[in-house]
């Protein structure tokens, strides 16, 4: 029972970094119908952003706060423009295509123009182990899951009781009706553009300290974060929490008590049987959407 509880523990830790990642194609899902399979190279860019900052002098937290501000301008703001606006008039499928190949570009730009091994990079969590009534767990899995569930809990705020979160969420469900009330919807699109950069940052922090930075890291986050997305509700932002956590939680259940090969397989199993008893996902709803 005690492995039970600390591979169940370990798995809530990484699942909320998934959550984080997911909780990006949620908002941008919701607010402009955009889906960046990118996502995973937004989280990769930042890390090695970071890891540059410090090897210049930087300190952590200062590294973080520049990366942030830098990814918001780049992954944000440039992104949205240079792709998203030029090929949203044609529909969903050319901006599926063009972020697929921006995945690719951003990985083989890093891996030609950075390195191609593994940086360490430094948690922002001592190394620390508690047992406690025999389960043996870490302050960085305790940190990383209070750090990501702060900051989705904080989004959801954001978004549920401030002003300019519930203008997001009126532009979400529809823009006409947005304009129509005199928001301004291209603004509210960018500031959602503008927290996914941020959230990749965060995820940045939490994963690389675990995983490395490497130019290929972004291929499996992005995969099983959108795989989160998906099992929790494409249009609800609390499933962005919930399908991570199942992910990262099944994916070490599934290592422990099946076989390690089979871990990386778990995110897709689950995506297969949520997707044909539920496509909306567990906490989406139905709905009909004009964007």
């Amino acid at each position: 029972m005690t492995d039970f509880l600390q591979l169940f523990f370990s798995g809530m830790a990484t699942g909320s970094i998934y959550a984080l990642a997911a909780l990006g194609f949620t908002l941008l899902w919701q607010a402009s119908g955009t889906i960046n399979f990118a996502q995973g190279e937004f989280v990769m860019l930042p890390a090695f952003a970071m890891v540059g900052l410090i090897a210049a002098g930087a300190p952590l937290p200062l590294a973080f706060v520049l990366t942030v501000v830098l990814a918001i301008g780049v992954l944000g703001w440039a992104f949205k423009r240079g792709v998203v606006d030029p090929l949203f008039r044609h529909g969903m499928m050319p901006i599926v295509v063009a972020t697929i190949g921006l995945s690719i570009a951003l990985s083989n730009g890093v891996r030609a123009g950075y390195s191609a091994e593994a940086h360490p990079f430094a948690g922002m969590f001592p190394d620390r182990i508690f047992n406690i009534a025999g389960v043996t767990i870490t302050l960085a899995d305790c940190g990383t899951l209070a750090f990501a569930l702060l900051l989705v809990l904080a989004t959801q705020s954001f978004l549920a009781r401030t002003v300019t979160g519930r203008a997001m969420q009126a532009v979400a469900q529809n823009t006409e009706s947005a304009t129509v009330l005199g928001i301004n919807v291209p603004r509210m699109i960018f500031y959602t553009f503008a927290i996914n950069a941020a959230l990749a940052c965060a995820a940045a922090l939490l994963v690389t300290p675990v995983y490395l930075a490497k130019f290929d890291m972004g291929v499996s986050l992005g995969t099983k974060a959108f795989f989160a997305a998906v099992i929790g509700g494409f249009n609800n932002s609390r499933g962005a929490l919930l399908g991570g956590v199942i992910v990262g939680v099944g994916e070490n259940l599934a290592a422990a008590y099946v076989s390690p090969q089979y871990k990386d397989a778990v995110a897709l199993a689950l995506f297969m049987v949520v997707i044909l008893f539920k496509p909306q996902g567990l906490l989406g709803r139905k709905e009909e959407r004009k964007v």
